[in-house]
């Protein structure tokens, strides 16, 4: 939440100020007919945030592999912002954001091995084979 947090306040920043006509010549007319320029989260298709992408099966190893699945993700969709960002503000926050993703799929990697080894959730995988 606290990296849809920091982008929105990113979107603000660049918007926020925008006269009529820049929104009508860059492409952000129809989201500012729906929004004006508040941050509504949403991806870049125009699908709104929801927790639907979420994947918890309540497996401990189910669910850290795809918390590293999601970090993954999240790292190419900022690989992507960088290929089409020109601005230096924009892009230095999000190589920082870029870099806590890495960080994060190398801590649900760890904690994966570490659960996998001790054999923790195992027994719920077990019981169902």
């Amino acid at each position: 939440m606290g990296h849809l947090e920091m982008i929105g306040a990113i979107v603000h920043q660049l918007t926020r100020n925008l006269t009529e006509e820049q929104i009508k010549t860059s492409g952000f007319a129809p989201y500012f007919v729906d929004h004006t320029t508040g941050i509504y989260p949403t991806a870049a298709s125009g699908a709104p945030w929801n927790a639907a992408g979420i994947g918890v099966k309540g497996d401990v190893i189910a669910d850290l592999t795809e918390n590293m699945a999601a970090e993954q993700k999240a790292r190419v969709t900022y690989d992507n912002i960088l290929r089409l960002s020109d601005d230096p503000d924009v892009s230095n926050v999000i190589k920082f954001l870029r870099a806590r993703e890495v960080v994060h799929f190398q801590r649900f990697g760890e904690a994966n091995r570490t659960t996998g080894k001790r054999g923790m959730g195992a027994a719920s995988h077990t019981a169902l084979v």
